[in-house]
C-alpha cells in the first residue's frame, strides 16, 4: 500500500502522523510511504530522518493526497484538505465528527473511508488511540490554568499552590476519566486544593484511594453549581465516546463563578462541556464570557508536539500496519475494536453516536 503523511495545517499543529521509526516498520512490511517535505519539523523530525527510514519526500500536500491509498494524519482534515480526498481512499486520523457537521458532510461527499482514532476501542473497553492525547491534555490543563490565573494574563492573581499562610487555588475537575485523572495528578502536585466531580461512585472511590488529598463530589446539578461558585479553575474533562460532549455547565453556573476565574475545556474537541465554550486556537487561545476566562483550544497536545507525536505513534502504529497489510475491509472484519473506529464509508455514516448527534442515517459497519 502507498501511505501518505501530509504536513498538518491546523493552527500551530506541529504533530505529525508518522515518526521515522513507524515509517521504517511500514517499509519493512513492503509498503511505500510518501511524506510531505518538512512535515515533521515541528516535532523535531527532519526530512533526512524520514529518508533514512525509507520514506519518499514529496514537495506538496497535493501529491501526497493524490497518490496515497491511505492518509495518516493527526488532526481532522480542514476544508482545503477534504477537497483532496477521493473515493476508495482510507483516512486514518482524529475526526471528532459529532459536533462538526461541515466536516462530516464533506467526508460523505468525498466517498472516503474514514477511520477515527477516537472511537477505536480495546478489549477492556478503553479508547487506546485517544488515551495518550487525553493524558497529555489533562496534564497540560492545570499548567495552562495556572498561567491564566496570573494577573498579567487577565486572571484573579492567584498562585495555584498558594504559600504558607495563604490558601491555594481551588481546582474543580469535571470528569474522572483519563484526562480528569491526569489533570488532578498535576493540580495536586502543584499544591492546589482539588475537587473531582463525577457521576460514577466507583470512579470516585478509585480516585479517593489513589489520591488521599483529593476531594470527590458525586455529580448532580446542585452539587456542581455549588462547587463552581468556589472554583478558581474549572477543568472540563467529560467524554462520551464518539458523541457530542454533554453541556453540564450552564451559562448561569459560569456567571456564578468568581470574576476572572478560568475554565479549561478539554472536551472542546467534542463540542465542549460548558454552554459558554467555543473552539479557539493556539494563536488566539482565550476569550472572556460572563467574566470568566475560557481556554478552549481544540488541539492542546500540539503545544508539546514532540511528546505528543511519539506518544500517539506508540498507540496508532499497530493499527496502521494492520490497515496497510490487510486492507481496511479485512482489517476491520478481523478486529471488532478497529471496526469501531470506522466513522464514514462511501457516503454513509457508520458510527452510531455521530449519526445520532447529527441526525443522519446510520449504517452498521457489519453491513459493509
Amino acid at each position: 500500500m502507498r501511505v501518505g503523511v501530509p504536513k498538518e495545517i491546523k493552527d500551530h499543529e506541529d504533530r505529525v502522523g508518522l515518526v521515522p521509526s513507524s515509517v521504517a516498520e511500514l517499509v519493512h512490511h513492503g509498503h511505500e510511504v510518501l511524506v510531505e517535505r518538512s512535515a515533521g519539523l515541528g516535532a523535531g523530525l527532519g526530512d533526512e530522518q524520514y529518508l533514512a527510514a525509507g520514506a519518499r519526500i514529496v514537495d506538496g500536500a497535493e501529491e501526497v493526497f493524490a497518490r496515497s491509498e491511505m492518509i495518516v494524519k493527526v488532526k481532522e482534515p480542514l476544508a482545503v484538505e477534504r477537497k483532496r480526498l477521493w473515493r476508495g481512499q482510507v483516512l486514518f486520523t482524529y475526526l471528532h465528527l459529532a459536533p462538526d457537521r461541515a466536516q462530516t458532510e464533506d467526508l460523505l461527499k468525498s466517498g472516503v473511508t474514514a477511520i477515527a482514532y477516537e472511537t477505536v476501542t480495546s478489549p477492556t473497553g478503553t479508547l487506546p488511540l485517544l488515551t495518550p492525547m487525553s493524558e497529555i491534555a489533562g496534564r497540560l490543563a492545570p499548567q495552562v490554568g495556572a498561567h491564566y490565573l496570573e494577573r498579567t494574563a487577565g486572571g484573579r492573581g492567584v498562585l495555584l499552590g498558594g504559600v504558607p499562610g495563604v490558601p491555594p487555588a481551588e481546582v474543580v475537575v469535571l470528569g474522572g476519566g483519563v484526562s480528569g485523572t491526569h489533570a488532578a495528578t498535576i493540580a495536586l502536585g502543584m499544591g492546589a486544593t482539588v475537587f473531582v466531580v463525577d457521576r460514577s461512585a466507583e470512579v470516585l472511590r478509585r480516585l479517593a484511594a489513589q489520591f488521599p488529598g483529593l476531594r470527590t463530589i458525586f455529580s448532580t446539578r446542585d452539587a456542581l453549581g455549588a462547587i463552581l461558585r468556589r472554583a478558581d479553575l474549572l477543568v472540563g474533562a467529560v467524554l462520551v465516546p464518539g458523541a457530542a460532549a454533554p453541556k453540564l455547565v450552564t451559562r448561569e453556573m459560569v456567571a456564578s463563578m468568581k470574576p476572572n476565574s478560568v475554565i479549561v475545556d478539554i472536551a472542546i474537541d467534542q463540542g465542549g462541556c460548558c454552554e459558554t465554550s467555543r473552539p479557539t486556537s493556539h494563536s488566539d487561545p482565550t476569550y472572556v464570557e460572563e467574566g470568566v476566562i475560557h481556554y478552549c483550544v481544540t488541539n492542546m497536545p500540539g503545544a508539546v508536539a514532540r511528546t505528543s507525536t511519539f506518544a500517539l505513534n506508540n498507540a496508532t502504529l499497530p493499527f496502521a500496519l494492520a490497515l496497510a497489510d490487510k486492507g481496511w475491509r479485512k482489517a476491520i472484519a478481523e478486529d471488532a475494536h478497529l471496526r469501531n473506529g470506522l466513522n464514514v464509508h462511501e457516503g454513509k455514516v457508520t458510527c452510531r453516536p455521530v449519526a445520532e448527534a447529527l441526525g443522519l442515517p446510520f449504517t452498521s459497519p457489519e453491513a459493509l
